[in-house]
């Protein structure tokens, strides 16, 4: 069964800030434990990954997944779809990254997740364990993106 989700957050950067780390697939394995490798098979007409190759650690296992990127603006938007898996069945997701409307300069983070695995696990182990990996996802994309943001900051002036 496909489990939906979606979680919010503000990070002290603009929208674009979180955009250029989102998309920067290949550093993915510097600021996220999970992801162990992660390659750019084809990019599309403006640069960004098109289709992207990932290899995780998963609940003591490794597994290989290659994922079909979209790209929408006001607000960004950067949307998954699964191609292919060797753990998972269904892995669909977003993040929309919109100016905050009561804080200038931080931006809400909109992300939701549809996920399936391809081996069956109890739906309160199942939970427990999205609940961690969303929350964790959040955390560490934050602390990247603030991190980045920074640097940039301290660049200019």
């Amino acid at each position: 069964m496909v489990e939906f989700s979606t979680r919010r957050m503000l990070v002290n950067a603009s929208p674009s800030d979180c955009f250029d780390v989102v998309v920067d697939f290949e550093q993915y394995p510097q600021w996220v434990p999970d992801i162990k490798e992660a390659r750019v098979l084809r990019r599309d007409d403006s640069g960004a990954g098109g289709l992207v190759a990932f290899r995780a650690a998963a609940m003591g296992r490794s597994v290989t997944y290659t994922l079909k990127y979209f790209y929408g603006s006001n607000p960004l938007r950067v949307a998954w779809r699964l191609v292919e898996g060797d753990q998972v069945r269904h892995l669909d997701g977003e993040y929309e990254l919109a100016p905050s409307a009561d804080d200038e300069g931080k931006t809400l983070i909109t992300y939701s997740l549809a996920a399936e695995l391809a081996v069956a696990v109890p739906g309160f182990v199942k939970r427990r364990a999205e609940s961690r990996i969303m929350q964790a996802a959040l955390d560490q994309l934050r602390r990247r993106i603030e991190s980045v943001s920074a640097e940039r900051a301290q660049r200019r002036g």
